[in-house]
């Protein structure tokens, strides 16, 4: 993947490693988009991918980790410190996603749209992701909570990350292939009171 897609690790190794880690993603990936999810096996991604059984599963512990793996979580965290201090939280969070997903090309745009595509049609994989929506309230409320100089446990910077998320999930839930769009009015939606 490119460096728009995931965080470029420092050293040689780690290189290595997340270059291995993605191209298994876009193969297993591509294998579910070809031959559907269930018919496609952990043997057949690792062959695709040219390394042993064993390998893959020092990279993702299972089938369904291919999917729900998210390389972008640290590249949209760090964008979201970046964003400038006069933005509120919400804006912050609307001009990350901005940047982020304008910036994939080409094959790290397909497997996004893979991923989020699977997550939501494949039961189990859906019950998954909804527990790490979870760990995603977390990861924003500590974001949060750095921008504000507040405690990530604060009442308020929880409420506020539990309400990203659950507009990000009822925008994903939609599932238009819109280039992000129904995200983007989620968002403002939420900015603007949430009415109706």
């Amino acid at each position: 993947m490119t460096s728009s897609r995931s965080e470029q690790p420092v050293g040689l190794r780690e290189r290595k490693k997340a270059k291995t880690r993605a191209a298994i993603q876009r193969h297993a990936l591509r294998l579910f988009r070809e031959q559907g999810y269930a018919a496609t096996t952990v043997d057949q991604i690792a062959e695709a991918a040219e390394i042993s059984q064993s390998t893959f599963f020092r990279y993702f512990p299972t089938k369904e980790d291919t999917v729900l793996y998210d390389g972008l979580d640290p590249v949209l965290m760090r964008v979201f410190a970046e964003q400038p201090p006069e933005l509120s939280p919400t804006a912050a969070i609307r001009s990350t996603m901005r940047q982020v997903f304008d910036s994939l090309a080409g094959e790290d745009w397909q497997v996004e749209q893979d991923r989020q595509r699977l997550t939501f049609e494949v039961p189990e994989l859906r019950a998954r992701a909804m527990s790490q929506f979870a760990d995603g309230i977390t990861m924003l409320a500590e974001g949060a909570a750095a921008r504000l100089g507040r405690s990530p446990d604060d009442f308020e910077v929880r409420n506020w990350a539990g309400a990203i998320i659950g507009v990000i999930l009822a925008a994903m839930m939609d599932r238009q292939d819109d280039g992000y769009v129904r995200l983007e009015e989620a968002l403002s939606h939420l900015e603007a009171g949430l009415p109706l």
